[in-house]
């Protein structure tokens, strides 16, 4: 039963229309090359930028973060994905905790799921009550042109997906041991809840699609081509230039002959 459905998924992903992967890996790469001139950029000119990803579970966010991300130092692109808040975080105000995981000068933060928690998982799953959520949707465009005036630049990215092609993602992480992982209680209720999220998901747009902190919306059935448009758009969004740097050149050494490692230290055995 369980290597029909995986066929029927293998032929449902044949029949898609999409980049075939040679294709997919040969525009990332010219991205890629891109996003480095943008970290060097942003280094150089002590720039600070922002990029929130939101969107239902099993929209993509982890795999347009992966690919914008592969490439590129940790040190200047730091991925900030936030736990549970505390018993200490839900007594402060709501933003206070995202507040110290803003860039500084020289860095690009990528928020996966961010202060937007409050117009989605929260006050659909009742985490939150109805006048919290609303103070939320009142309070944050506020907020956010606070940082842009700081001079952060603040990118807003919501993946839109299919109900069908959510719910093949979350089988696929059933079946799949590497991604169980990925399926948590709270996934399995919200899925049942489709409809309230998109009722949140148009009130927040409604109140926080702003002239200083828009949000852009990617559709994400095809990873494939969603990982391409998002990191186009996010690159044509910033106005980098490309850092001149010096030619480097590997310089002359010598080595001495090599001597066999002392046999009491202990050496990874070859795997099969």
């Amino acid at each position: 039963m369980k290597q029909a459905a995986n066929k029927k998924r293998k032929s449902k992903e044949a029949t898609v229309p999409g980049l075939k992967r040679k294709e997919y890996e040969q525009k990332l790469r010219k991205l890629h090359v891109e996003l480095v001139k943008l970290q060097e950029w942003v280094k150089c000119e002590g720039k600070k930028v922002c990029v929130i990803f939101e969107g239902r579970d099993g929209a993509g966010k982890g795999g347009v973060i992966k690919a914008m991300t592969e490439r590129v130092s940790p040190r200047v692109f730091r991925v900030v994905a936030l736990a549970a808040p505390t018993e200490r975080e839900k007594s402060q105000m709501y933003v206070q905790r995202y507040l110290p995981h803003l860039p500084s000068g020289g860095e690009i933060v990528i928020f996966d799921r961010s202060w937007y928690n409050r117009a989605g998982v929260e006050r659909v799953m009742g985490f939150c009550t109805e006048d919290q959520a609303k103070r939320f949707l009142r309070q944050v465009p506020a907020v956010e042109k606070t940082i842009v005036e700081s001079g952060i630049i603040l990118l807003k990215y919501w993946l839109e997906v299919s109900p069908e092609e959510q719910t093949s993602r979350l089988t696929a992480r059933i079946d799949d041991k590497r991604k169980i992982w990925k399926l948590s209680q709270m996934d399995l209720d919200s899925y049942t809840r489709w409809d309230d999220y998109t009722r949140a998901r148009d009130d927040m747009f409604q109140a926080t699609d702003t002239a200083w902190a828009p949000w852009f919306i990617a559709r994400s059935d095809n990873k494939r081509q969603a990982r391409l448009n998002i990191i186009a758009h996010l690159l044509s969004s910033i106005p980098y230039k490309k850092v001149p740097r010096a030619n480097v050149s590997l310089p002359k050494r010598n080595i001495a002959r090599s001597k066999p490692f002392r046999a009491s230290l202990r050496i990874v055995p070859e795997a099969d």
